[in-house]
């Protein structure tokens, strides 16, 4: 019955003017009939809960129907997150200032909330970080971050005026030392590598892990103009080339000519224990999406995620097998 529900939500939702641009697309590279599409479209919608984003993203239509079964759909996304997680835990999550309050322990570094907290302190944080990140509390996919430098303005009142304007709900940090082997990666952001779990009967299980890498803006997002290589679980170590959302692959970061493939991570066994360890924390929130960034000093949390994306674990370029993570989830 949730499928359903969801089918025919999806549906209502739709914008079909940019389904028919897909299908347009999947024609001019395929030379599959259009009519076939739609009708293919409606199918994976039905029996595996893929709108026609995940048929284009994960190119559904070059899949065969036990392939296209492996494959973590939105819909089936949505169904995993409604049996391991507990919406009215939501929150911890969703809002900045409770998720590093709660895990404090592997945020290791100053921050403070703007709204409702002193002015004086606010001012007195400022003065402490000359150079700051502001992050709307309840943003997502890197949208609204700002790279705050305090030299940069006539007074500290003129940036508290701005992070108080009416239309804003920020929470400040102090800016992140990533790790030197990472930082050559690429310098302008902090890189980090997505580690999901699901915790189940009260063992956590890592599902996958991948490395978001920044390319051109201080946010490694996927949505933002990043790039995603898939990240052995086991090893820590890269093992495909990066793509970004055009679909563009680089072996090589194109701004430092730095490997990506192939490159490993320091201290991964003490990242995967965090990050196993952390999972338990909230066990209301059995399925999580950890964004993990690498210091001089040991792994630490940048965010907690609970509504792990589905779209950059699957991408065809890194799955030549055709199979996706479907399997993965059946521990």
């Amino acid at each position: 019955m949730g499928k359903i529900k969801y089918i025919l939500k999806r549906l209502k939702e739709m914008d079909k003017k940019a389904m028919f641009e897909k299908i347009d697309s999947i024609h001019e590279k395929t030379g599959k009939s259009k009519i076939y599409l739609l009708y293919d479209i409606q199918k994976c919608a039905r029996k595996y809960g893929a709108g026609y984003m995940d048929y284009d993203l994960f190119e559904m239509y070059n899949l065969s129907k036990e392939q296209r079964n492996t494959y973590i759909t939105r819909g089936r996304n949505n169904e995993i997150v409604s049996k391991y997680n507990n919406k009215e835990y939501f929150h911890i999550f969703e809002n900045k200032d409770e998720f590093n309050t709660l895990f404090k322990d592997y945020i290791k570094r100053d921050w403070i909330k703007v709204k409702d907290t002193p002015k004086e302190d606010v001012i007195a944080f400022m003065k402490k970080h000359s150079e700051f990140m502001a992050k709307p509390i309840d943003g997502g996919c890197g949208h609204g971050i700002e790279k705050i430098n305090t030299s940069n303005y006539k007074s500290l009142n003129e940036i508290y005026d701005k992070l108080t304007d009416e239309n804003n709900n920020f929470e400040l940090e102090e800016v992140i030392k990533q790790h030197p082997e990472v930082s050559k990666i690429y310098p302008d952001a902090i890189n980090t590598v997505r580690v999901v779990t699901i915790l189940k009967d009260n063992v956590p299980h890592i599902i996958c892990a991948y490395f978001r890498i920044g390319n051109g803006k201080y946010v490694d997002n996927f949505n933002s103009g990043g790039m995603v290589a898939p990240v052995n679980e086991l090893t820590g170590e890269a093992m495909d080339r990066a793509i970004d959302k055009k679909k563009n692959l680089y072996e090589n970061h194109p701004q430092t000519g730095s490997k990506i493939k192939g490159f490993k991570f320091p201290d991964w066994d003490k990242a995967i224990s965090m990050c196993k360890e952390a999972s338990k924390v909230v066990p209301q929130m059995g399925y999580i999406g950890w964004d993990v960034c690498f210091t001089p000093n040991g792994p630490i949390f940048v965010e907690g995620n609970e509504f792990p994306g589905h779209d950059i674990y699957q991408l065809p370029e890194h799955t030549p097998n055709k199979i996706g993570m479907m399997p993965k989830f059946n521990i």
